[in-house]
Parts: C-alpha cells; structure tokens; sequence
C-alpha cells in the first residue's frame, strides 16, 4: 500500500463533469422558483437579454454596523441590453409519477417572421407556410377549437408556461431568428387565472421591468466562453511538477494504482475548457434603464445627462439603444451570447442581499483604452475647436 508525503485536497469540483460542450447553446432553465403563494398575482418568471458588456460603479454602502457603513465602494457591474419578449402562446403540463408531461399547446393567431424563421434550417429556399393552417383555426367554428384547448389547459394542468421570442432585430446582432423559450407563470389562485394571464399576453411585448425590479436578486443561466482543448493545470488546477520533470512539467505525476487496471473518472485530465452550461445565482438588479432615456445613468451625485453605451460603444458589442438591466459583478460568456435571466429560487435574506443599493457614480468612459472622458460633450469641451471639424 503505497502512501503520499503531504495531504491535500483534491484539484477541481467533479460535481460538473463531464466537462463537455454543452448542447444548448443559448442556456436553459431546468427549475422555475415554486409556485406556493396563490394570493400574488399572475406574473412571469424569466426572461432573456443580451450580455453588452461592463463597467463600474460607485456607491454608497447602507449596513449600519459594518466597517464599510456610510463609505463608498466601487462595484463591477454588467450591463445586459433587454429589447421587450413577445407572448406568442401557451403550454399546459400535467404532473405525473415521472415528471411533468405537457398535455396541449396554444399558439397566437399572428405570429413574426423572426419566429418562424426558428422554424426554419433554410428560409431563403422555403415556402414559409409555417402556422398557416393553424391560424385558421381562429376563424373556423368562431375559434371553439381554441377555446377548447384553453378550457382543457384550465381543467387539467398544474403548471401552466408561456412561449415568447426575443425581438433579435432590435439587438445590432446580425441575427434574425429570434430566441425561443418557455416562462412559467406563477401566481393567480388556480389554472385558470394562469391561463387567461398568458392568453391576455398574446402578441404583446412584454417589458423587463414589468419581470424584474431594482435591488432584486436573480439568477442567470448562459453558457461559459470557450476556451478549447486544454492541459490539466488549466483546467483543473493541479499543482505543476518541478522544473527538472521528464517529458515537461505542467502534467499529473501519477494517473492511478497499476490496479484497477483502467483510469479513473475523477483523475484530473486534458480536453475541452470552457463553453460549458452555467447557473449563476443571485446576481443583485443595480438598476432598470428604459429606452429612449437619454439620462439612464444620472445620479445625484452625477447631474451629467448620459446613457448607458460608454464613449466608442461597448467593445466587440456596440451601442445599447433598448431596455437594459445592470447587474452586480461579472454575467457568464462572451459578449452577445444570449442570457436568461430567471427570478432566483431562494431569495437571500442577509443584510447584503437586501441593501437598498444607491449609485453615485456610472463610469461611461471608452473601454478600448484610458478613458478620460465620460461624454463627447466633456470631450469637445477639454480639446476645444480641431482642425479636422473646421472644414
């Protein structure tokens, strides 16, 4: 029985294998919060953005008791740009011993070509009749086929969801079949409140603001940034050998006993890193920016009438010209990966969790290099009349 000189904890979590790419490539939720309050209203309970970028903020910290209390703190923060979902129909599910199993769907009578194109591997070549025959449905029979359905949803289901898209022509993404997804409607007394809620929604957009709030915690689910075919010290972290090693030194040593004669599943080893399916939870709302508000940013202490997009645009993004939502600290992936943002299935109840966050300061400065200005105005001011604009 072979025996090891010092203890130590193994490198890297084996709760993520197999650390593989992932299959869904714009995130999914796999658990909406519970449904137990049935005296709130009808509400959604996702919804999906854009990842713009970052920058950082300073404000003023509200712990009575802490060392930090009444002092000001910079924070990273991230900026998703959020253009209005629309409701295009409704799914019923039924509980059964080995899940939920849907029992009907309800589509909208009018739906975009963004959302048909999803349909679609070739739009360009197709007859796009994608929904036709279904339409009819609302007209034939004064739509009783539909109603049905609906009353069937009503009787049957327990857990009721909506299908809604994103609007992606909105985003600068050069995109133009929307993001699809399911959101379950909590709230409401029974089924049925459910399903008038989501059938009232139908080919309406539907605002991040009316999901989301200020000072809420929520968890985001997207899909990592892509890093490759990596080493083991990378991906795991295993500790490097000394620097005389045999055949390099960034490897592990010893990949098992000579018996069982196989190697095992938990030994660190080389393969792909990153662009792996991720939850991330309870990220703080800093604050809710509207489209069109030129002044998103100002502040108290800040009068300067400014927007969220810094000087330049966002790096490898662009402008930010819909709805947007700041949220604490760092979001997973690149830049434009499609995030969903999902309300968080246990509400933190700490001081910190629910501070009320008050921001003195948004940095607007450009991100490529040393920003010194936070507006062009600011920056015409401080370089004065240029040749070039005297022509």
């Amino acid at each position: 029985m072979s025996h090891r000189k010092f203890e130590a904890p193994r490198h890297g979590n084996l709760g993520f294998l197999p650390k593989k790419r992932t299959k869904r490539h714009s995130g999914r939720v796999r658990s909406f919060p519970k449904d137990d309050d049935k005296s709130a209203a009808p509400h959604l309970t996702a919804f999906r953005g854009y990842k713009a970028g970052m920058t950082h903020v300073v404000r003023g910290v509200d712990r009575p008791g802490a060392l930090m209390h009444k002092r000001e703190v910079v924070d990273a923060v991230t900026v998703v740009e959020t253009p209005p979902m629309v409701v295009v129909g409704v799914v019923g599910y039924v509980e059964t011993p080995r899940g939920l199993r849907s029992l009907t769907t309800v589509f909208a009578e009018h739906l975009s070509d963004e959302f048909k194109r999803r349909c679609y591997k070739n739009w360009y070549k197709s007859k796009r009749k994608a929904y036709t025959k279904y339409a009819k449905k609302y007209t034939e029979d004064g739509g009783k086929d539909i109603d049905h359905e609906l009353e069937r949803m009503s009787k049957f289901c327990s857990v009721i969801r909506v299908v809604a898209h994103t609007q992606v022509k909105k985003v600068g993404l050069r995109v133009k079949k929307a993001h699809i997804m399911e959101i379950q409607v909590n709230g409401g007394a029974d089924a049925k409140a459910k399903v008038d809620f989501a059938k009232s929604l139908f080919e309406k957009e539907v605002t991040v603001d009316s999901v989301f709030a200020k000072d809420e915690n929520i968890d985001v689910i997207g899909v990592s940034k892509g890093r490759g075919y990596e080493g083991v010290t990378t991906r795991w972290g295993v500790t490097r050998l000394p620097r005389k090693t045999h055949r390099g030194l960034r490897k592990v040593a010893c990949i098992g006993s000579w018996h069982p004669a196989r190697v095992s599943s938990t030994v660190p080893r080389a393969g792909q890193n990153g662009y792996f399916h991720r939850t991330e939870i309870n990220k703080k709302v800093y604050r809710i920016g509207k489209k069109g508000d030129n002044a998103s940013c100002q502040t108290e202490a800040d009068l300067t009438e400014k927007g969220v997009t810094p000087m330049g645009g966002f790096v490898k993004y662009g402008e930010v010209n819909e709805d947007w939502l700041m949220l604490k600290g760092a979001t997973v992936g690149v830049k434009k990966r499609p995030l969903i943002l999902r309300k968080c299935l246990n509400a933190p109840s700490s001081r910190r969790a629910t501070e009320v966050i008050d921001i003195k300061f948004i940095d607007t400065s450009s991100k490529f290099g040393h920003g010194r200005f936070q507006t062009a105005d600011e920056k015409a001011k401080f370089l004065g009349p240029l040749a070039s604009k005297q022509k």
